[in-house]
C-alpha cells in the first residue's frame, strides 16, 4: 500500500518544510501530489512513492567530468 502523506507528515519524515512544498507546487516543480478536491479548498497529499521518486531524481552524482 502506498500511503498518502500530508505536507506536515512529509516534513516530519523527510525534512522538507511544508512551506517549501507549497512553493514547489506554486512553481510547478517538486514531487507529484494529489488534491482531494478541486480549487483552493482541496487538501494536498503526497504519495510516499512520489516523494521517494522525486528525491531519487534530484540526487546528484558527485565526481562527474566537467563539460
Amino acid at each position: 500500500m502506498d500511503p498518502l502523506l500530508t505536507p506536515k507528515q512529509v516534513q516530519a519524515q523527510y525534512g522538507i518544510a511544508a512551506k517549501t512544498l507549497a512553493n514547489y507546487r506554486w512553481q510547478g516543480i517538486g514531487p507529484k501530489y494529489v488534491k482531494t478536491h478541486p480549487g483552493q479548498q482541496g487538501r494536498v497529499k503526497y504519495r510516499r512513492s512520489a516523494i521517494d521518486e522525486w528525491i531519487t531524481a534530484s540526487t546528484v552524482q558527485p565526481g562527474g567530468t566537467a563539460a
